[in-house]
């Protein structure tokens, strides 16, 4: 399999990152792996094919994380066709890119739907993906499983939602890694109004009731085409725990990680979920859930194998790898 992973840009990849893992694992498995970031693409004047500057991910029997991803931004870039690619893994995170190079953030999305029209096995989904880069995609799937919301960019309505339903959480439609989420005990809250401003200043926010047990932390969950992503019976799943007054738990906050049991309770979120991110070719994402409650579905590069693996001392990437083979081969 020749498998090409999408990102913001080489240079700046790291190690810890879940990618670096994925792409491991596919070039332990002996297939040909290219790193290619998102100004690293041409389109062929005279032949129309997509080209790209790429960087060979070869892995070496010695090589820790470090040295693999070293000794991809050492090599020289060379010169592949795109279109000649059995898949294209997406990991690029537009929202990166959307304040200092707005010009890179719709590409991967792009370049994704024009790679899936010539044949090319694209994963997530471009065009699902796109819809999933805003928290908007969560409120397709069934109420029961999501908190009740508003998106709104009306300051006054967001303060009579929050006089309804009490303690609330609000933050950006578009973000990640916990930017700009803030808590809101009640109506009563003094910095309300200076909290509202610094959301919509990033566009659209999403407001949503709290869940009960958010106080504690959040459990990620990584699912691979709409089941639990385990392999040798360990699961892609913990708990993200928030450290001192800060109450995000997103391990780039400083939160911490510990083991999660997968009880009924989350078999029935999913249960509820598979069909439709099936449907959607929704291959690979993380969600985070809150007793019976999804709040995010992380679509766009989702993030965390390096806890599974510290926690479980397993490496569930293979799993991945193993089932784009099946899927670029059933294609073939």
């Amino acid at each position: 399999m020749r498998i090409a992973f999408f990102v913001n840009d080489v240079a700046t990849e790291i190690d810890e990152y879940t990618t670096t893992r994925l792409a491991r694992a596919a070039a332990q498995d002996g297939h040909e792996v290219w790193y290619v970031g998102v100004g690293d693409v041409e389109l062929g004047k005279s032949d129309g094919q997509l080209v790209a500057r790429a960087h060979a991910a070869e892995f070496d029997k010695d090589d820790t994380l470090e040295s693999f991803m070293e000794r991809i931004k050492e090599r020289d870039a060379e010169r592949i066709v795109m279109d000649d690619l059995d898949a294209m893994f997406l990991r690029n995170e537009s929202i990166d890119d959307l304040q200092e190079r707005p010009w890179a953030s719709p590409l991967g999305v792009v370049f994704g739907e024009m790679l899936k029209a010539r044949g090319v096995t694209v994963v997530n989904d471009p065009t699902s993906q796109l819809r999933a880069t805003s928290k908007l995609y969560l409120e397709e799937f069934p109420q029961k499983i999501r908190p009740r919301s508003l998106v709104t960019r009306d300051p006054e309505a967001i303060e009579r939602f929050v006089r309804k339903v009490g303690h609330s959480v609000v933050k950006p439609l578009y973000g990640a890694k916990g930017r700009n989420v803030f808590m809101i005990e009640d109506e009563g809250e003094t910095n309300l109004a200076q909290i509202t401003e610094a959301v919509l200043q990033d566009g659209y926010a999403i407001v949503q009731e709290f869940i009960d047990g958010g106080e504690d932390g959040d459990a990620r969950i990584f699912l691979l085409e709409g089941q639990i992503l385990e392999r040798h019976g360990k699961p892609a799943a913990f708990r993200r725990v928030p450290t001192g007054n800060d109450p995000r738990a997103n391990i780039s906050t400083g939160g911490r990680s510990v083991p999660l049991k997968i009880g009924d309770e989350q078999r029935g979120i999913i249960g509820a979920m598979s069909k439709k991110l099936v449907a959607d070719g929704m291959y690979f994402v993380g969600i985070d859930v809150i007793g019976d409650k999804v709040v995010e579905i992380n679509a766009e590069s989702p993030g965390g194998m390096q806890s599974v693996e510290r926690l479980y001392e397993i490496d569930v990437c293979p799993t991945v790898i193993e089932a784009l083979e099946r899927r670029t081969a059933s294609k073939s």
